[in-house]
């Protein structure tokens, strides 16, 4: 209720003042920043665009072309938006040998910074508070509340009022204003309460703020302006590039009724203009690829902050007294009170601070119509080979890192339109699979397609028709020219895959042991079977996906029909109604190094080596020996370290309760208890002594071993 409140007394604000202020003629400096500006005669307004290219990253690059004569200013209007990246990039060439000597364009102060030039102090989107606030102690006629009132307002206060049921009341702004009586009178904000300034000056500012409001709204047309010099008639060519929407590609593809182990691959790319100009007859090409492209507000007056320094005032001297001179004899002792009071003069002293194309069937060529955003008719889908486009119609050519759709017949799409046009239609390889793979676990229906053709075909969807119907649809990532594809769009109900068995071994080959550390070398023999089952009445070729594993290599038949980087592709044949199984067997050499040192027990890994390899049994038993015997003095250590904690919190339970009982009979048997503690305690810790000066025998011994015992074994060859 407030929002509506405020709004309304906004909009009667503002229709009091425009009744009350006159009309007058505006000056070339009363403009308003942004109004549209008056072309000089002779000026060619509209350079028309003669070529497009789209990027699939929302980058359309546009190419302006026409005829100049002599010195001639050329105009091209863009929107705002466009503007930044028109500046970034824009390029203007003279094929007459003339030159451009300048470039201008209507700027636009940003709103913000024009009102702060304003005295009302009012910002973008004021609430009617705010507006009140801003004319305060300014004469003003209030009207609609009984008697007019005139005076000047002195503040507008916002009140909850409570009934007499406790309930609050919606909000109710309330205007207080001083008569010229000298009366203080208090209206309320209502729908008939009109108030209007009376003060000349006053009601300009309020003009003025309201222009500005005004002229930001038609700031979205921009109007460069290029200055060409030169003699006789030229070719004039600007190009730039700016935001467009993506174009998107789109593929049929149409098996015959008889198969014949192709299918027809037709292309289309829809395409949408919202430049604000016409493309009529021009040349376009569509890019799949993105290139690297940003924005900034190049058009847009940029202020930069300055720091704000305080004016600097000299400091006042205070009145003071000054301390009479001191005696010889008391200087030396008073040397400290003159550091004092040095310290506190520092201290006190102050810091410093799409639609229809059938007009382009055949010929290539594509007129918009509609309007809006336009809209894309397809039809059924289905098209003869001749339907759409013919040999010739799309040229190709690759640079950098892109592929781009060049049609060879101009394009005309009319602005706020949208339209698909042909980039594609050609006889390619298409087998009919059936996929499956463990990341997903129901078959689907696929196409293998193999692009034999020079274009590559750019992401985007595809439709599959079979019979004369449509049979589903999906998504391609980009197919190179030689490339082939696996593009699924169904599930296959009649294709079941089991995988069943499975089994890992793994054998010892290799162990090798130099300055401490042990390497073994394994094989690892890895075992899949896969079932599938075909239900239908009609035979199918199923592709069965299998993960591919780090350092595998496979070691079975039959071989893959297709490798990619995560997974190898098995082709089988199965017949109606019947099962094949799939072996699919992997070997993979695997190392592994461990450190023999005598911070950590490796004698269950080295019995391990010698159960697996026993000719190593003769080498490896002295190191098995001491690491036993090393990890049983730790043992015994760490048992000991223990019973010295257990025994030193008994000897010193027994002192406080000896000193607690001091002087009593009792005390004797707390004498005793601490007599055996300490004992006990005092043999331990020799005993610690002794088992740690073995400890330190045993690693000596184990370093020994491990810097004495280097070997290769081939478990296979001994």
């Amino acid at each position: 209720m407030r929002r509506y409140l405020a709004v309304f007394c906004l909009l009667a604000f503002t229709l009091t003042l425009s009744a009350q202020t006159p009309s007058a003629p505006k000056s070339r400096l009363a403009t308003p920043q942004g109004a549209q500006l008056a072309l000089p005669q002779g000026v060619v307004k509209d350079l028309p665009v003669r070529k497009v290219v789209l990027y699939k990253n929302g980058v359309g690059y546009f190419e302006h072309a026409g005829t100049v004569i002599g010195n001639q200013r050329v105009a091209i209007d863009f929107t705002s938006s466009q503007l930044n990246d028109v500046l970034q990039s824009l390029t203007v060439l003279d094929e007459g040998g003339g030159h451009v000597a300048g470039v201008n364009y209507n700027s636009t102060t940003p709103i913000e910074q024009q009102l702060q030039k304003l005295a009302l102090g009012l910002k973008d989107y004021p609430a009617a508070i705010a507006v009140y606030q801003a004319i305060r102690g300014q004469r003003v006629e209030v009207t609609g509340a009984g008697a007019s009132l005139t005076g000047k307002l002195v503040n507008i206060e916002f009140r909850k009022e409570t009934d007499k049921a406790g309930q609050s009341s919606e909000d109710h702004y309330f205007l207080i204003v001083v008569t010229d009586a000298g009366a203080l009178r208090t209206v309320q904000l209502t729908d008939a309460l009109s108030v209007r300034m009376l003060d000349p000056a006053l009601q300009k500012q309020f003009a003025n703020y309201l222009e500005i409001i005004a002229s930001a709204q038609n700031q979205q047309v921009r109007h460069l302006q290029l200055e060409d010099r030169g003699e006789g008639q030229r070719q004039l060519r600007v190009s730039y590039i700016s935001a467009v929407p993506v174009w998107k590609a789109t593929y049929r593809m149409v098996f015959p009724r008889v198969a014949n182990g192709n299918a027809t691959v037709q292309g289309w790319a829809v395409v949408d203009n919202t430049v604000g100009s016409d493309w009529d007859n021009v040349q376009l090409s569509l890019v799949a690829g993105a290139p690297q492209s940003f924005t900034q507000p190049l058009s847009q007056p940029i202020y930069s902050y300055r720091p704000e320094i305080p004016i600097a005032i000299a400091r006042q001297n205070a009145p003071q007294t000054h301390e009479a001179a001191m005696m010889p004899g008391l200087i030396a002792g008073n040397a400290g009170i003159s550091q004092n009071n040095e310290m506190r003069a520092k201290l006190a002293a102050p810091a410093p601070e799409s639609f229809g194309v059938a007009g382009m069937l055949g010929s290539g060529s594509v007129t918009g119509g509609g309007s809006g955003g336009g809209f894309y008719h397809v039809g059924s889908g289905i098209y003869r080979p001749s339907d759409a486009i013919q040999a010739g119609d799309v040229s190709t050519n690759a640079f950098d890192d892109f592929f781009q759709y060049a049609l060879t017949q101009p394009v005309t799409i009319h602005k706020n339109e949208s339209a698909m046009v042909p980039i594609l239609q050609q006889d390619l390889p298409a087998e009919h699979v059936t996929l499956w793979s463990a990341r997903e676990q129901i078959p689907l229906r696929a196409v293998w397609l193999e692009n034999k053709s020079n274009l590559t075909l750019d992401a985007g969807s595809f439709s599959i028709f079979e019979s004369g119907e449509f049979a589903g649809e999906g998504l391609l990532d980009p197919i190179h020219p030689g490339e082939k594809r696996l593009l699924s769009y169904a599930a296959d109900q009649a294709v079941k895959v089991h995988r069943g068995g499975f089994a890992n071994t793994r054998t010892l080959h290799h162990v090798a042991l130099h300055e401490g550390v042990l390497v073994e070398q394994t094989s690892e023999v890895t075992e899949n079977t896969y079932t599938v089952s075909n239900a239908a009445t009609e035979a199918r070729t199923v592709i069965v996906e299998h993960a591919r594993s780090v350092n595998a290599e496979l070691d079975s038949e039959p071989k893959p029909a297709e490798t990619t980087a995560t997974a190898y592709r098995f082709k089988l044949a199965v017949e109606p109604h019947q099962s094949v199984d799939l072996h699919v067997g992997e070997r993979a050499l695997l190392s592994e190094k461990v450190v023999i040192d005598p911070s950590q027990d490796r004698s269950g890994l080295l019995v391990s080596v010698t159960k697996a390899a026993p000719g190593l049994e003769e080498k490896l038993r002295p190191l098995i020996d001491a690491e036993t015997a090393l990890s049983g003095l730790n043992s015994r250590i760490q048992e000991i370290e223990q019973k010295e904690e257990t025994l030193t919190a008994d000897e010193a339970r027994a002192r406080e309760n000896l000193t607690a009982l001091k002087g009593n009979d009792a005390a004797k048997r707390f004498v005793e208890e601490l007599n055996r503690a300490e004992d006990e305690l005092q043999a331990a810790r020799k005993q610690a002594a002794d088992l740690n000066q073995q400890k330190q025998s045993a690693v000596e011994k184990l370093n020994a071993l491990i810097a004495g015992l280097s070997f290769d074994w081939d478990v296979t060859a001994k």
